[in-house]
């Protein structure tokens, strides 16, 4: 019968339907399934604010640096390269060799200022930006503006077992270069105050064995160590008794520096010109060994106070820290071109320019070196994630 022919032509057509339908269903569940397992492997390699991931050999690879942007005002509270800022970085497997026998103990004068030229690590990630972005318009001017430029190596990671081994590899490609390193141990218990970069060792028996691995990785040759950006000026957030077992660690870890590599130049963190007052910071300094066990300051990291501010201040705090004649500073100028913006704003502020090129050679009596400390380009956390470089920033800075 006709009608008979038609609802079985019309149920035929709706159990296609509903097969097709089904079929559908099962291709989408995969495709979440899938999606969604990707999704927790990438998680599973964030691992927060590692600064650089070296590897024993080849040469390391850098990782974003921690924020460490510190206060424009006298009441600090701040946030990183860094900073850290800072992706997803690959462990090494790698373990160093056996503690050496100690060298002799240093005598407290500081070791001459270095004098040959200042080593650019062959991995970071303006350096990965570039090679993967040829034909970007902005490239030719992040490239030789900033990429082309030496700066800093960030180890902030509190990894024992590894840390001897990633500053060996760093210290050895410089050497083999002729040039000087720049390292920056980054690992002090309660680092930032519990800011954008909070964390570092357990504790401060866990640091100072950080530390004695960290030295065993210097070598014998030239080295600028940047001790803990912001430990002391930063350290108000502390009880008394809190920030004397800080000093008491910092002043551990220059004598334990300077003994492992005397060509090692050690500075310790003299905070910048718009901090503390001179007598405040030199005070500070002081109790934490910086006249004894240190070969000088080092101020305006992560921040932008022109030079000339930051080199009047640097004297004045050496001269009201006492100490060794030969005692220097280092003063970053990564992003100090137009110097400071209005006070309160550190998180990637706007109008902001790179600085003087990295060198040893500043003309200026008690001042060692000019050093890009925070990599330009990598973000406080405003214009990307902490420590990521995010183009458009580094494009602004080296235009600006």
């Amino acid at each position: 019968m006709p009608g008979t022919r038609v609802r079985r032509r019309t149920a035929h057509r709706e159990r296609r339907r509903a097969a097709r339908r089904h079929a559908l269903l099962a291709v989408a569940s995969a495709v979440v399934a899938i999606g969604a397992t990707a999704g927790l492997i990438d998680a599973g390699h964030q691992d927060g604010r590692d600064t650089a991931r070296p590897e024993p050999t080849p040469p390391p690879v850098l990782q974003p640096l921690p924020a460490v942007p510190t206060p424009t005002a006298p009441a600090p509270s701040a946030s990183t390269e860094r900073p850290a800022p800072a992706p997803s970085p690959s462990r090494t497997t790698a373990r160093p060799s056996a503690a050496p026998t100690p060298p002799p103990a240093r005598p407290t004068a500081p070791a001459p200022a270095p004098r040959n030229r200042l080593f650019r690590h062959p991995h970071s990630q303006v350096l990965d930006w570039v090679r993967a972005n040829p034909d970007d318009p902005r490239r030719p001017v992040i490239e030789s503006r900033i990429a082309e430029r030496p700066a800093a190596v960030w180890f902030a990671a509190h990894n024992p077992g590894e840390i001897a081994g990633q500053v060996r590899a760093v210290t050895r490609g410089a050497a083999a270069a002729g040039r000087t390193p720049v390292l920056v141990p980054y690992a002090i218990p309660d680092r930032d105050c519990g800011g954008a970069s909070r964390g570092g060792a357990p504790d401060l028996a866990a640091y100072d064995a950080w530390i004695r691995e960290f030295a065993q990785g210097l070598g014998a040759g030239a080295a600028i160590v940047i001790l803990e950006p912001d430990a002391i000026a930063l350290s108000d957030c502390l009880t008394a008794p809190e920030r004397a077992a800080r000093f008491a660690s910092l002043a551990r870890a220059g004598r334990t520096l300077r003994t492992a590599n005397p060509r090692a130049r050690v500075y310790f963190d003299g905070g910048h010109s718009g901090w503390h007052t001179p007598a405040k910071q030199a005070a500070a300094l002081r109790a934490a060994g910086a006249a004894t066990n240190g070969d000088g300051i080092f101020t305006n990291v992560a921040n932008f106070h022109r030079t000339a501010d930051e080199t009047a201040y640097a004297r004045r705090v050496l001269a009201a820290l006492g100490g060794p004649a030969g005692l220097g500073a280092v003063i970053d100028t990564s992003r100090n071109g137009n110097g400071a913006p209005a006070a309160g704003e550190w998180c990637d502020p706007a109008g902001r320019a790179l600085g003087q090129p990295p060198t040893t050679r500043t003309g200026e009596s008690r001042i060692d070196a000019y050093l890009w400390v925070k990599l330009p380009g990598e973000s406080d956390g405003c214009s990307g994630a902490a420590g990521s470089f995010t183009p458009e920033y580094a494009y602004a800075l080296a235009t600006g």
